[in-house]
């Protein structure tokens, strides 16, 4: 069964407003009629009110003739008890009541009662009030009618007058609603048109943004700015994917040659060969460590994030004399006291590592590492006599597979990787990496919360 078509948001916008208008017109028109219609009667009920007043007072001080003048749109009468007539209007009958005795029977001064105008030659229905006039032994009744056919035509004109006049309001508003919905949505259109440009490849990854301040604006510069992020991170990943690559292909190429030579000389060295291969192999294991290492900080983990199971806290000065142990010629400054502070031992070991590693690669005679605290950080330096990295590429060290083209640059199996991974390990840890002057040379600070 094949699915009906979805309403735009356009749309469904335009018929909720034209419902919610609709119903709020139709609500207000009905106000608007029960309103005048009350309004209407109440001026109509005060109208016979003060005339049968005026007529009360009349009969009361016995000046009332037989016929008197009223609104041409009434009928008086003063009648008894039983409904006889005493005195009427000049356009009223003389003969019958306005009201039978049993309507009059129990009726109060005041009263108000609706009778058909067709009984005393009115049109519509007529609103009849009843004041007692006279003695109170002998009581007599000021009848005065009021006809409400004109208030019913105008009321009825003026419904009639909004049932015309609202569906063509309804029409003129859902037009301009259209236009202005229209006109609202043409940047989320030219978003839409823009992703699908860039979805094909048409067009740079960059969306529209429109000139007005409002919402859309803020949508089209927060989903540019996640475009840039992307592309940023596709070429990162491209550069990341051709380097390793490139890096990878040399020990490869190395181990290639190496067996092929092998295999047209009769007399083979076995055993060296296999040492070298061993190497090779070796060289290949720490790059592609290095590179899954690198790879698992690219999947959004926020920096300080580490394994709770691997923290432990040592003692940060013995952790880097069990590494500079390794290194012979090192010279290690140890602190005077205990450093204690919750780490991966794992991690700030390759921490070390890297750095001593990258400082014998370059350094003329001799590297230093010192282990000290101050101001509620942990630090350690490592130092070199070597050529040193100048100011401005001091930053760029830190990208993966990075060589300058001095004389740091010609080393002998470096991957390019180890800064790159010092850095990754010491953000885990809130800490941070800065290269300096060692005079002459290079220093490395690495600092680390203590405790």
């Amino acid at each position: 069964m094949r699915r009906p078509r979805e309403l735009s948001v356009r749309a469904r916008l335009l018929w909720l407003t034209v419902l919610i208008v609709s119903a709020g017109l139709a609500a207000g028109g009905i106000l608007l009629i029960g309103v005048l219609n009350y309004a209407l009667l109440r001026a109509v009920n005060t109208e016979a009110l003060e005339t049968a007043t005026g007529v009360v007072g009349l009969v009361n001080q016995r000046e009332l003739p037989e016929a008197f003048t009223v609104n041409p749109n009434m009928q008086a009468q003063v009648v008894t008890a039983d409904a006889r007539v005493v005195a009427a209007a000049s356009n009223s009958d003389r003969v019958f009541s306005i009201l039978r005795e049993s309507e009059l029977r129990g009726m109060k001064d005041g009263d108000i009662i609706e009778i058909p105008g067709d009984r005393i030659g009115m049109n519509g229905p007529v609103r009849v009030v009843v004041k007692t006039a006279g003695a109170p032994t002998n009581p007599e009744y000021v009848l005065v009618a009021r006809s409400t056919d004109d208030l019913s035509q105008g009321v009825h004109i003026l419904s009639v007058t909004l049932l015309i006049a609202f569906p063509l309001l309804v029409a003129m508003l859902a037009t301009i609603m259209w236009r202005t919905l229209g006109a609202a949505f043409r940047p989320v259109e030219a978003l839409r048109a823009g992703a699908e440009e860039i979805t094909g490849g048409t067009r740079a990854g960059r969306l529209p943004v429109p000139e007005s301040r409002d919402e859309i604006y803020r949508l089209s510069v927060t989903l540019n700015g996640m475009l840039h992020r992307l592309d940023a991170a596709r070429a990162r990943q491209r550069a990341f994917v051709a380097d390793a690559a490139h890096e990878l292909r040399s020990p490869l190429t190395n181990m290639r040659t190496e067996l092929e030579v092998a295999q047209r000389l009769p007399d083979t060295d076995w055993p060296a060969l296999s040492a070298d291969l061993l190497t090779d192999v070796d060289r290949l294991s720490r790059l592609v460590d290095d590179l899954l290492l690198l790879a698992r900080s690219d999947d959004g983990a926020p920096p300080g994030r580490l394994a709770a199971a691997r923290l432990a806290e040592v003692d940060l000065g013995v952790l880097v004399a069990e590494v500079a142990a390794r290194y012979p010629d090192l010279a290690y400054a140890r602190p005077a006291g205990p450093i204690v502070t919750t780490l991966e031992p794992d991690a700030i070991g390759r921490v070390v590592a890297n750095l001593i590693d990258n400082a014998e690669r370059h350094a003329r005679t001799k590297v230093g590492v010192e282990v000290a605290e101050e101001g509620g950080f942990a630090r350690i330096t490592v130092t070199d006599d070597g050529p040193g990295i100048p100011a401005a590429d001091r930053e760029r060290v830190f990208d993966r597979f990075t060589r300058l083209d001095d004389a740091r640059a010609r080393d002998a199996g470096g991957s390019g990787l180890g800064l790159a991974i010092v850095r990754e390990l010491v953000r885990r840890h809130h800490g941070t990496v800065t290269l300096g002057d060692a005079a002459p040379g290079l220093r490395v600070d690495v600092r680390l919360p203590a405790g």
